[in-house]
């Protein structure tokens, strides 16, 4: 069964097709990236005022679920 991503779409007409939150141009990795960075939920808010607390948790769920379905490379030794 897939999981719906209500909140990530994507659109070839905007960013060249790249997973963006509800139509706005904030990709999804751009999200992702700030959280990784360390940035809270209320600084990711502070500086994109267009996204709500659920496109972030959805973000970062949609990155989970992408990662699930393929592996990337990762340096060992």
């Amino acid at each position: 069964m897939l999981k719906r991503f209500e909140r990530i779409t994507v659109d070839l007409a905007q960013l060249g097709g790249i997973p963006c939150i509800r139509r706005l141009r904030i990709p999804v990795a751009t999200v992702v990236g700030l959280v990784a960075e360390g940035k809270t939920e209320r600084e990711i808010l502070a500086d994109y005022p267009d996204l709500e607390v659920d496109d972030i948790r959805q973000a970062l769920s949609y990155a989970a679920e992408a990662v699930r379905e393929r592996q990337l490379p990762i340096e060992t030794g």
